[in-house]
């Protein structure tokens, strides 16, 4: 008779009574197992996790073997291997936490002289029970990461089946009780000690001296209000400034967001003014050590720690023409120079008929960063002072004066402009000047500098800076540092076919072969003009005369001498204050037979007394509205003009 399984029913009977038989011997086998473990655990080798089952198969009685023999055909869910996996980074993780948590509480514990090992005893957490929360991160339930052998075994099938599921639990564990540490959070009787890799303050400030010469003004600081943004930060709770962080790490100032912040004080880049500061501060006192004077040595050496400015002085002969170049870039903001100057100052001889237009394109070139101090006009003759935006409280008022040397003229053609002004403690006096012409009268443009030096009435009310030095006859010598500009008109005593064959030999920087016959350079060498006056040396080709757009000297019939007329010389009353850096002019201008000549000056400034007449930072600010406006038009349309190149598309005819 046979079962439905096709087993006959006999064959039934004798296996169930041989599985009763196994389940008692299964018995017996449990019993000898833990016996063996017990003692297996008395020699100090406790059974592990990862134990083959043919090593515990050799453990287990013959008939045992038989019985699991039968059993293994019984299907089981494979080993999971990825949770083995993430179990032993998690167990790293954990043995290198262990390990710093011990190395920590060491170095921090200064009377522990107990191991590493007992260290790691003393710091690692009690076992909680079971489906009891740790008092350290009582959001999760954990079990014990140490428990005991036997729990982890149970049966010889929970080795089996609970194994890999009952390590997963443990994984999960050990990775939220990690995760826990890193937020601050630990178990029963741990101290939190990730937090105190962290600076306890804010890194130093980066040193004071990283700024450029542009940026001495913004960025010096007191010695004494270093601490000023710390305390603020404490006081105010909070910190801000004009400028941006993307600003500065753009500019290559700065790399990093702690030297970022250094840069800044509290409110802004200027430099923090204490309540008892103001309070002591008395104007008009007329010492030049007084403290908190607007014109003393304290506020000079702020501002210009080496207290050297930069000047830029130009001349050019427009010739009257209408026609205004379309960019000034080249001729203002010359590339060699890596900064720009602090003080902008242009002489035009011949001057456009809009002498306004003239000034916004001055304007609108030079940026929001410079404001116009004071323009002045001689007929034809003009010119601009510009000066940057935040050292106009420290200039005097301004005084002009002018001289016509050609009265018969009803245009003043010829003639000289001369404006005046005290910064800080230094006067100054620009005066450019348009000589007589020709080529053989010396004599007239000699007479031209003489009318000039005695006839130019200034300074009218700012005082002299040093009386004792000054001359009634001669204006130049009543200022501390002179300049001179313009076109003087002196030509080169030779034919024109000999300095065509110079100018084809000699390289643009080679003019030496030239000057020996300038008319200028001979005079100064002799004293009758210009006296006590300098010039820098000439690297450049002769300004005059050139066809209008072109780079050739004069084609036309009269087949004049190319020369050096537009000319720029200075003078100090102090030996070495005035250093020429650049001397050159500028070829790319080409709406004039003359080319624009320029200089670059770094200019020595001393302290002053606050008892002159202050210009209190006057400036033309209706044409510096108009010159920014302008100047963010264009942008825009530049901008859209790159737009609609990019965005045009060119049609093809197949």
């Amino acid at each position: 008779m046979s079962t439905p399984n096709g087993f006959p029913q006999h064959s039934r009977v004798c296996l169930t009574r041989s599985m009763e038989g196994g389940a008692v011997q299964d018995l017996q086998a449990k019993k000898a197992g833990k016996a063996a473990k017990k003692e297996a655990g008395s020699d100090g080798a406790p059974p592990k996790i990862g134990t083959p089952i043919s090593e515990t198969l050799k453990l287990l009685p013959e008939e045992l073997k038989a019985n699991m023999k039968i059993k293994s055909i019984t299907p089981r869910p494979p080993r999971k291997p990825r949770l083995e996996r993430a179990a032993s980074l998690d167990e790293k993780s954990w043995r290198k936490w262990r390990r710093f948590r011990t190395s920590q509480e060491s170095l921090t514990d200064p009377n522990e002289t107990s191991s590493s090992n007992g260290s790691l005893q003393e710091a690692s957490p009690s076992p909680p029970s079971r489906g009891r929360a740790s008092p350290g991160n009582p959001c999760c339930q954990q079990d014990s990461l140490h428990s005991s052998p036997d729990a982890l075994e149970g049966s010889p099938g929970g080795k089996s089946r609970g194994g890999a599921s009952d390590l997963g639990k443990r994984a999960s564990e050990i990775s939220s009780a990690f995760g826990g540490l890193l937020r601050g959070k630990g178990f029963a009787g741990g101290k939190p000690r990730l937090a105190q890799i962290m600076p306890a303050r804010p890194l130093p400030p980066m040193e004071l001296n990283v700024a450029s010469h542009s940026l001495r003004t913004a960025n010096r600081i007191d010695s004494d209000c270093l601490d000023y943004r710390h305390y603020s930060q404490h006081k105010f709770g909070r910190v801000s400034s004009s400028l941006s962080d993307s600003r500065l790490q753009g500019n290559g100032t700065v790399c990093d967001s702690y030297s970022t912040d250094s840069m800044k004080s509290t409110f802004s880049l200027l430099t923090p003014i204490r309540a008892k500061d103001v309070r002591s501060r008395s104007y008009l006192e007329g010492s030049l050590l007084a403290s908190g004077a607007l014109l003393g040595a304290e506020e000079l050496s702020r501002y210009f720690p080496d207290r050297n400015i930069g000047i830029f002085v130009a001349t050019w002969n427009m010739q009257g023409q209408k026609e205004l170049p379309v960019n000034l870039d080249d001729f203002l903001l010359p590339t060699d120079p890596d900064f720009a100057q602090d003080m902008y100052v242009i002489g035009v001889q011949e001057g456009c008929p809009d002498r306004r237009e003239w000034e916004i394109r001055l304007q609108e070139t030079l940026g929001p960063h410079y404001v116009l101090l004071h323009s002045a006009a001689h007929g034809v003759l003009y010119m601009s002072v510009f000066i940057r935006r935040d050292l106009i409280w420290f200039c005097s008022e301004v005084e002009y004066a002018t001289v016509t040397t050609r009265i018969v003229s009803q245009i003043k053609t010829k003639g000289a402009l001369g404006i005046c002004f005290t910064f800080f403690g230094t006067s100054f006096l620009f005066i450019t000047s348009h000589f007589t012409s020709g080529d053989s009268k010396v004599n007239e443009r000699k007479l031209d500098y003489n009318k000039t030096i005695q006839a130019l009435t200034l300074p009218k009310n700012v005082p002299d800076t040093n009386p004792y030095r000054s001359s009634s006859s001669d204006v130049t010598t009543r200022f501390d540092e002179v300049f001179w500009f313009g076109d003087f008109n002196f030509r080169l005593n030779k034919d024109r076919e000999t300095v065509d064959s110079i100018l084809k030999q000699n390289p643009d920087t080679d003019v030496s072969k030239l000057l020996v016959y300038d008319q200028l350079t001979s005079e100064m060498s002799r004293g009758s003009i210009f006296k006590g006056f300098q010039e820098a040396d000439i690297h450049f080709r002769p300004s005059y005369k050139f066809d209008i757009g072109k780079d050739s000297y004069d084609t036309t019939s009269k087949q004049r001498t190319p020369s050096y007329t537009d000319r720029v010389v200075f003078r100090s009353r102090y030996k070495d204050d005035i250093q020429a850096v650049k001397y050159s002019s500028c070829p790319v201008i080409k709406t004039s037979d003359h080319r624009p000549v320029f200089a670059l000056f770094r200019v020595k400034v001393r302290p002053g007394r606050d008892n002159i007449p202050l210009a209190a930072g006057q400036f033309d600010r209706e044409l510096y509205l108009i010159g920014i406006r302008r100047r963010i038009t264009r942008e825009l349309q530049k901008r859209l003009e790159q737009k609609d190149q990019k965005s045009s598309s060119i049609c093809s005819i197949s």
